[in-house]
C-alpha cells in the first residue's frame, strides 16, 4: 500500500522537473512576448520546438514589428512568420523591411516582401534602395573596361563614364533584370548617341546630349529599377 504513494511523489517529481525545464527553456522569450504583446504564449514556443523553428527568430521578430506597429492585421502572424522560416525565409530580413516600408509610407505588403526574399532578393536593401537612390557606375571598373568608347561621325573617339541613379521598383524586383542589365543598356545607349553625333565637339560642349538621349529611351524596361538620372562623370 505504501508503493502508491511514493509513485505518486515520485510523478509529481518528474512533473516539476520538467515544469522547470521548460519554463527555465522558454520563460526569457514568453516575458518578452507577453509584455510586447506579440501575442505569442508558452504552448506556441513549445509547439514551435515541435515543428523545429526557432523560436528566438520568431520572437524577436515578431516583438520587433509589434514595437514598430505593424500587427496580424498587417499579415505579421505568428503563423507567417513560422511558415516563411520553414520555406528557408529570412525573417528578421523581411520584418526590418517591413518596417522601413512602413515608416517611409511606402506600400508593401507582408506577402510580397516574403516572396521576394524566397526569390532570392535581398528585400530590406530593395526598400532601402526605394527610399534613398544608389549610384551606380557604367561601366564597372571593377569589372572590365573603365569607359565607354565610341566614335562620333566625324571619326573622333570619345571616351565616357557615367553615373546612373537608381531607385528600386518593388513592383518589378521578382523577374526583373539586375544592376548589370541597366549598366548594359546605359553603355549602349551612351555609345549609340556619341555615334549620333555629327561632330565630337557637340558632346563635350553639352554632355547632356547624351543623357537626354539615354534616359528618352526608357532603359528600365523590364528590370528591378527606375532610372533617376543619367550624368556623364567624365569624357
Amino acid at each position: 500500500m505504501q508503493i502508491v504513494p511514493i509513485a505518486i511523489t515520485l510523478i509529481g517529481i518528474v512533473f516539476f522537473i520538467v515544469l522547470f525545464v521548460v519554463l527555465a527553456k522558454y520563460f526569457n522569450l514568453w516575458i518578452q512576448a507577453k509584455t510586447t504583446k506579440a501575442g505569442i504564449g508558452m504552448l506556441d514556443l513549445i509547439g514551435m520546438t515541435f515543428r523545429k523553428v526557432n523560436q528566438t527568430v520568431i520572437v524577436r521578430s515578431k516583438v520587433m514589428a509589434v514595437k514598430a506597429g505593424l500587427s496580424d492585421e498587417d499579415g505579421v502572424t505568428t503563423q507567417a512568420l513560422e511558415a516563411h522560416y520553414l520555406a528557408g525565409g529570412n525573417v528578421p530580413n523581411v520584418v526590418q523591411a517591413l518596417i522601413a516600408a512602413h515608416r517611409a509610407e511606402i506600400p508593401l505588403e507582408y506577402r510580397r516582401a516574403a516572396a521576394i526574399d524566397l526569390a532570392g532578393r535581398n528585400v530590406l536593401e530593395a526598400v532601402q534602395t526605394s527610399v534613398y537612390p544608389k549610384v551606380i557606375d557604367a561601366p564597372d571598373g571593377k569589372k572590365g573596361k573603365n569607359t565607354l568608347d565610341a566614335v562620333a561621325k566625324n571619326g573622333i573617339q570619345l571616351r565616357a563614364k557615367a553615373r546612373v541613379t537608381v531607385r528600386a521598383n518593388l513592383d518589378r524586383i521578382i523577374g526583373g533584370a539586375t544592376e548589370d542589365t541597366i549598366v548594359a543598356r546605359v553603355g549602349e545607349g551612351i555609345v549609340s548617341a556619341i555615334g549620333s553625333a555629327d561632330n565630337h565637339s557637340e558632346v563635350l560642349e553639352n554632355p547632356d546630349i547624351i543623357s537626354r538621349s539615354v534616359l528618352a529611351k526608357g532603359l528600365d524596361s523590364q528590370t528591378a529599377f527606375e532610372i533617376v538620372s543619367i550624368d556623364i562623370a567624365d569624357i
